[in-house]
């Protein structure tokens, strides 16, 4: 690990996974910008650390917003080494009790909020021939199941985003990393920030046990995340991060699982697919 002191931007800092990692950051010595929907939540770290904490206020929805933090940022502390997409909550419902506003909201929050604070942010970096992208995901990014399709389709995009502007940036020394929590001890579950859909009458017994396992989960995750910000906080500052970092024992073992059943469907219906190709033409040759 190194000793650099690096400067981070972290969206959602004022409780969290994003509160956890900008205290992390801070005690490790780093700077942050915490920005966040209501500078008071985060006051009290700006006085335990004035020199090293900035709040900002910041919306992670507004994306004509993310220019002017990432210049306030190099302004105030002259680089831009982290970046934390962290803002973020869940919808619970069928896809028939879903709306519209629902679904682009949460796109907005987890997709395209994250992409323009990342395009804010990548000609400084790649100035610099170094920077990090953390990209705060679920293990609900590589897996899903009945009632949370909101969430996970705004996760899977951002994952899928993600993996491509890993490449890309990759020549220029910036990384990417996509984290995929399992349950932790955060706020994520908590009553003023889980939404769920009026419940219908066609999906009322089908996700009763959904609901239920979703809104008793407050307070009783097995994951710590002052842990999870340490982990998150020793990478950013060594040479080496990975593509995607499961973190928790359920996401280890969940996305493990969902990883040998898609292997396992593709093998069983390859000779299926392999016939849909014309006969006798030479397999893709693709640059990557």
């Amino acid at each position: 690990m190194t000793t650099t002191t690096q400067t981070w931007i972290i969206t959602g800092a004022s409780r969290g996974f994003g509160r956890a990692l900008a205290e992390s950051a801070l005690a490790a010595g780093d700077r942050v910008v915490a920005a966040v929907r209501r500078p008071e939540s985060v006051t009290d770290l700006q006085a335990q650390y004035p020199d090293h904490c900035h709040v900002a206020a910041f919306d992670a929805r507004d994306t004509t917003a993310a220019p002017d933090l990432v210049r306030d940022t190099l302004r105030r502390f002259g680089r831009l080494d982290v970046l934390v997409n962290n803002a973020g909550r869940a919808v619970v419902g069928a896809v028939e009790e879903v709306s519209d506003a629902q679904l682009r909201e949460l796109m907005d929050l987890h997709l395209f909020g994250p992409a323009a604070l990342v395009r804010a942010a990548l000609p400084a970096m790649r100035a610099r021939g170094t920077g990090t992208i953390v990209q705060m995901s679920s293990q609900g990014g590589r897996m899903s199941f009945p009632g949370v399709s909101t969430y996970s389709a705004s996760k899977f995009a951002l994952e899928g985003w993600s993996e491509a502007l890993a490449g890309e940036v990759a020549p220029f020394g910036i990384r990417v990393m996509i984290v995929e929590p399992s349950r932790f001890r955060t706020d994520f579950n908590a009553a003023d920030v889980l939404e769920f859909t009026a419940a219908s009458e066609p999906y009322r017994d089908m996700l009763a046990d959904v609901r239920a396992d979703m809104a008793g989960a407050n307070g009783r995750q097995e994951g710590d995340p002052a842990r999870a910000a340490e982990i998150i906080v020793s990478l950013a500052h060594g040479p080496e991060v990975p593509l995607r970092l499961p973190l928790g024992r359920e996401a280890v073992e969940r996305i493990s699982a969902v990883y040998r059943r898609g292997l396992d469907e593709v093998e069983r219906w390859a000779e299926t697919a392999r016939s849909a190709d014309f006969e006798g033409v030479p397999a893709s040759v693709r640059p990557i």
